[in-house]
């Protein structure tokens, strides 16, 4: 079992209601809502707080990329990631480094991408995960101005491009619809011969099918309530993945999850409470859904998917004024002491077959030092009784850079 600690980067410092004065989190005017100095504070504790958590046990870091929104202001995750990079190569920590987030279909420099992975793996000699995302709408329509039409062609040619600039041995040019390069000759190639690839989805049929085809890794996340959606679609993923004649291999899904513990469930939940109800409300649920799926941007088989069925959906719909006890009730967050947290997750592990746990550490507006003492609580008294799970079973993890020895 591989664990890995995630979180994304936001500002943590706005009044409780702000995001009810603002359409959308993705439009708020910066100047007037932001303290430069306590956006310089989260920036610093943000990569405190990774290096803490390598330090602590981890196997892994992990983190998303989005433009343009105040709940993760990471437009390219790529420059904290070569942060942590360095610092855990200097340190001998050999965590896996899991970019679970470089846009595709919005990029209109994809052979940049191919060569900022490759030098993270060189840094790092070879522990980057490569994730490679479609985007949401907003960000890759509207904050990119790609016509929503297009996106999924985008995503698929660029995919295919930097993976063949990464294994071709000698240069070749490419004539693709959106990108015609007559030389492609990427300088660094990745430090491993081929980079786990891993692709964010929400459990669209055609979407899944793409992932399960390339091999690559398929990762989920808690966003829209497990007990709502888990089941379904990651029941879905492997019914398709042995019709496509694939094994049940763990290692093939990743799964991110909102931990929060405390030293007893009563001060888990006085603790960190109002910071999840906070976190949901200004994040995803102050994005209005005609934002996350913009005309043409779900195809047509996608769109007919979800009239016949919504309920991949989940809490989306009323998230913006979702109250804790449900996100609770639902598991968006697992929040309690250490054996609380343990029997969640160890059954849902093993019902939806996960083999990476992508766990998020810190979420809206959570201060630094219950961070760390999240961090610490997990990596001390929930990782170890975790990871011993697909021991027995003999599975091998082609999903995890060569490099992270953990």
């Amino acid at each position: 079992m591989k664990i890995l600690a995630f979180e994304q980067l936001g500002y943590r410092h706005f009044n409780s209601d702000y995001s009810q004065k603002y359409d959308s989190v993705t439009t708020m005017p910066y100047k007037k809502l932001v303290d430069n100095k306590l956006m310089h504070q989260d920036h610093m504790h943000y990569l405190d707080e990774m290096m803490h958590a390598a330090r602590s046990g981890f196997d892994g870091l992990a983190m998303t990329e989005h433009e343009q929104a105040s709940y993760d202001v990471l437009p390219n995750p790529n420059l904290q990631m070569s942060a942590l990079a360095y610092n855990t190569q200097r340190e001998g920590l050999d965590v896996g480094l899991a970019c679970v987030g470089r846009s595709l279909a919005k990029s209109r420099e994809p052979l940049r991408i191919a060569a900022e992975y490759s030098v993270l793996d060189q840094i790092s000699a070879g522990r980057l995960i490569a994730g490679f995302p479609v985007g949401l709408s907003y960000d890759v329509n509207r904050n990119n101005g790609i016509p929503p039409i297009e996106t999924r062609a985008r995503y698929y040619e660029n995919l295919s491009l930097i993976k063949k600039a990464w294994e071709a041995d000698d240069v070749f040019s490419w004539n693709g619809k959106f990108g015609k390069y007559p030389e492609v000759n990427v300088w660094p190639r990745p430090f491993q011969k081929k980079p786990p690839v891993w692709a964010p989805a929400i459990g669209n049929p055609n979407t899944l099918a793409g992932i399960i085809d390339n091999d690559d890794a398929f990762l989920y996340l808690s966003w829209f309530g497990p007990k709502l959606t888990g089941q379904r679609v990651f029941d879905r993923y492997w019914d398709m993945a042995e019709e496509r004649g694939k094994d049940r291999n763990p290692y093939r899904l990743a799964f991110v999850q909102g931990v929060f513990v405390g030293e007893t469930d009563a001060e888990a939940h006085r603790e960190y409470g109002p910071h999840v109800e906070f976190g949901y409300r200004s994040g995803l649920g102050s994005i209005p859904m005609q934002s996350l799926g913009l005309p043409g941007y779900v195809d047509i088989k996608g769109v007919e998917f979800i009239l016949k069925d919504p309920g991949d959906f989940g809490i989306v719909p009323k998230m913006r004024t979702i109250e804790y006890k449900e996100l609770v009730e639902q598991q968006c967050a697992i929040v309690g002491d250490a054996d609380t947290v343990t029997q969640q997750l160890e059954e849902m592990i093993k019902n939806f077959g996960i083999g990476h746990l992508v766990i998020m550490v810190q979420i809206g507006s959570m201060p630094h030092s219950l961070v760390m003492k999240n961090i610490d609580l997990l990596s001390q008294r929930v990782l170890p009784k975790l990871r011993g799970i697909w021991e027995d079973k003999q599975w091998e993890n082609h999903w995890w850079p060569s490099g992270a020895l953990r």
